[in-house]
């Protein structure tokens, strides 16, 4: 497929109001595909700047624990396997949305599948990114109030700082990040209100990255780490089964197929979308090799779920302590900016799936209110009860994660309404449907009997 094959959609003129709300999955009347109020003048690189974002979350936190599963070889053929298969799953979500015309992935299951299907997407998009945004805040909490993990204490930013006290406690402290950050940058209508905070969260990515390859170098340099293991630790079945249990965490990392037609129909050349999403994922990707490498070579096979709770020990070198503080500070400050950019899309996906035929939400103040407080309520609780990122991940990444990013894409291409699938699309299809449904059973499986023989008593 070239350039050329996405071409621009017909648009809708008209004037906007104040009460418009650009969705990106969703029309701004729940039954309509062709009305929407959106900018349509974005340049190629800031396409690329806003799909990166979306791709670029929590999920690179633990991708440095996969390479202690995977090794270092076979965890960057994954990353670098799994972006292949990101980028041929929205190539299939464009060149068929541009038959139908559709402006949106929910248009495009609901031409597939009926309602049904477009009911199946949205309830899929609030799973993934409830999911996200729960990590989101379990990681400003591990930063800011520390975690347990196996019967060792991660001292967190500010208990270093002041001591153990009970204001600088976890659930404390999310409740004040809840209230003090999160609300009030959930209360904008317009997601391009948010332009300014999300500039703001990739350069404290960038400080984050920079900082911790510099750490890295130095500790190589001087001969202060180990050389990390290449291949996997396979030595009994279990662990053979352990393997899959990173696939879920991988399909995570590369989700942004909700935020695809937004982004292309903004563009102010729709047909450069392929180019687009194909830098989006080489730089994402690049990103991702060189954190998995740089964190699992500091830490070794003491890297946690959560690689920047391992932030809290001695580095060995100058100023190790300020820049282990700067490096979690910034990435907890990244993300608490990119929430309401995931937060956005997850509101809009609630509204449409439980009140459809109202109008626009930014016309009704109680109804986007009651969504946002109860919204942020269940991520408030989630953080608090579950217990690492890795368990989050292998949840949303097992369920609506690989729905939305292989199975969903897959499906359309196997159901082909228009008969426009090639025989490589239904062979690519199948494949992505097997290795969504296997890999993902496995790892669920294998969670599931560690936790059985976890809670089992010895004898």
């Amino acid at each position: 497929m070239t350039m050329d094959d996405v071409t621009p959609s017909q648009r809708t003129s008209g004037s906007s109001s104040s009460n418009d709300v650009a969705a990106p999955l969703l029309p701004k009347s729940q039954g309509d595909e062709v009305a929407y109020d959106e900018f349509n003048g974005a340049s190629f690189s800031g396409a690329v700047f806003n799909l990166s974002t979306t791709i670029i979350g929590a999920g690179i936190m633990a991708l440095p624990a996969t390479m202690k599963i995977l090794g270092l070889v076979l965890g960057i053929v994954m990353i670098v396997v799994m972006a292949f298969l990101t980028d041929a799953s929205i190539e299939f979500l464009l060149r068929f949305s541009k038959i139908k015309k559709s402006r949106s992935y929910g248009g495009l299951m609901g031409d597939s599948f009926g309602k049904p299907g477009k009911v199946l997407l949205q309830v899929a998009v609030l799973v993934n990114n409830i999911g996200v945004l729960i990590v989101y805040m379990i990681i400003i909490g591990d930063v800011l109030a520390g975690k347990t993990e196996d019967g060792t204490h991660h001292h967190g930013v500010l208990e270093g700082w002041f001591g153990d006290h009970w204001w600088n406690g976890r659930a404390f402290v999310l409740l004040i990040t809840t209230l003090g950050v999160f609300a009030p940058l959930a209360c904008f209508k317009r997601i391009d209100s948010l332009r300014f905070t999300s500039a703001l969260s990739v350069a404290l990515a960038v400080v984050f990255l920079v900082i911790t390859a510099g750490i890295s170098i130095m500790k190589l340099i001087s001969g202060g780490v180990a050389m990390p293991r290449l291949l996997p630790d396979v030595s009994d079945l279990t662990s053979f089964w352990n393997l899959f249990t990173v696939v879920p965490v991988l399909v995570t990392a590369f989700i942004c197929h909700y935020n695809v037609h937004s982004i292309q129909n903004e563009l102010d050349d729709p047909s450069q979308i392929r180019p687009v999403v194909r830098s989006a994922l080489i730089l994402c990707s690049s990103v991702y090799i060189m954190t998995s490498i740089f964190g699992f070579l500091l830490f070794g096979d003491d890297t946690l779920d959560d690689v920047l709770a391992n932030f809290d020990t001695d580095l060995g070198i100058p100023l190790g302590s300020v820049l282990n503080d700067a490096v979690r500070v910034s990435y907890a400050l990244h993300l608490m900016l990119v929430f309401p950019i995931v937060f956005y899309p997850l509101r809009i996906n609630i509204d449409g799936l439980l009140f459809p035929s109202s109008p626009s939400l930014a016309s009704s103040n109680v109804r986007f209110g009651c969504l946002s407080a109860g919204l942020i309520t269940v991520i408030f609780l989630g953080a608090n009860f579950i217990p690492s990122i890795w368990d989050a991940f292998q949840f949303t990444g097992a369920t609506a994660a690989v729905c939305l990013g292989f199975i969903f894409p897959a499906s359309v291409i196997l159901k082909d309404r228009h008969s426009r699938a090639t025989g490589r699309d239904t062979a690519l299809a199948v494949f992505m449907i097997v290795l969504a449904v296997l890999s993902n059973a496995i790892a669920i499986y294998s969670d599931a009997y560690a936790l059985f023989k976890k809670n089992t008593p010895r004898t």
